[in-house]
């Protein structure tokens, strides 16, 4: 699989639609230079994966091996390549130059919250289509927050869990390792992509939205769109883009060859029509 450096080389994979069996559509390439990527890829969908990646978390190798199945599904061939929090965080949204699409990784704390928050704001400001999934969601309500509504204190209890303004608190429980019902909307994102309203999808996280500020994330435009059994916020999408959606639960993390999950469909599909 491929692995994230932190120095001016990247890792990447090829996600190959023509290919049916997972050994031959994923290809990893180490060692190539951002240039030689753009390159040799140019006419390739690219996919910048935001996230410090480690090789023994399974929900790094699992978003790996959906971008593959979702690439297969769409008949497309696509590029996925890692960039750590700390490139972005130093770097600039220039870090993420020429990607189509972006998925925020699960693995909060990432090293840089600065860099996951810029690949955020990037990815809204731009119009770029954006999946944060576990982490990602997290991160997604904390730039919403900061840039959106103007509280620049925002913080997250995993992070700062002495902050005055948390914006992400601890779950009532841990959701780790628990597979849930999450009720879709009708007519959102989510559940256009799932062509259906009622799912079961796996977690791994142990903080959420801070119920206190739902009510002024809604009033500034950001939407529920899946809630958990109680009501709990699980998805959140922001109309008017291509498409912005962060899931609390990992959609990667059930993907298989032969049932590519939807939600990482429905990026690349959003990303093929940009």
């Amino acid at each position: 699989m491929a692995s994230a450096e932190s120095g001016p080389t990247s890792s990447v994979y090829i996600a190959s639609g023509s290919a049916h069996n997972l050994g031959r559509a994923l290809v990893p390439l180490f060692r190539l230079r951002r240039a030689a990527i753009r390159a040799t890829f140019h006419s390739v969908l690219r996919v910048g994966v935001v996230g410090d990646y480690d090789s023994g978390n399974e929900t790094h190798r699992a978003t790996d091996a959906a971008l593959v199945h979702a690439a297969a599904a769409l008949g497309a061939t696509a590029t996925g390549e890692w960039v750590a929090t700390e490139k972005v965080g130093s770097g600039g949204a220039g870090e993420l130059e020429g990607f189509d699409c972006l998925l925020i990784a699960p693995g909060s704390p990432y090293r840089s919250t600065e860099g996951a928050l810029t690949a955020i704001r990037h990815a809204r400001t731009s119009d770029i289509p954006l999946l944060g999934t576990c982490g990602g969601f997290q991160h997604i309500v904390l730039e919403f927050a900061r840039d959106v509504l103007g509280y620049q204190d925002a913080e997250n209890a995993e992070l700062n869990p002495h902050a005055s303004r948390l914006f992400i608190t601890a779950l009532s429980c841990s959701l780790v390792g628990q597979t849930l019902p999450v009720h879709l909307e009708p007519g959102s994102l989510a559940a256009v992509a799932y062509d259906r309203t009622e799912v079961l999808e796996r977690y791994y996280c142990n903080f959420g939205l801070n119920p206190d500020y739902l009510d002024e994330l809604v009033a500034e435009g950001l939407q529920v769109t899946g809630t958990g059994p109680e009501g709990e916020p699980r998805v959140i999408e922001l109309p008017g883009l291509r498409f912005f959606m962060g899931t609390l639960f990992v959609p990667q993390a059930s993907s298989t060859v032969s049932s590519p999950h939807p939600l990482l469909v429905a990026l690349l599909e959003a990303a093929q029509k940009g």
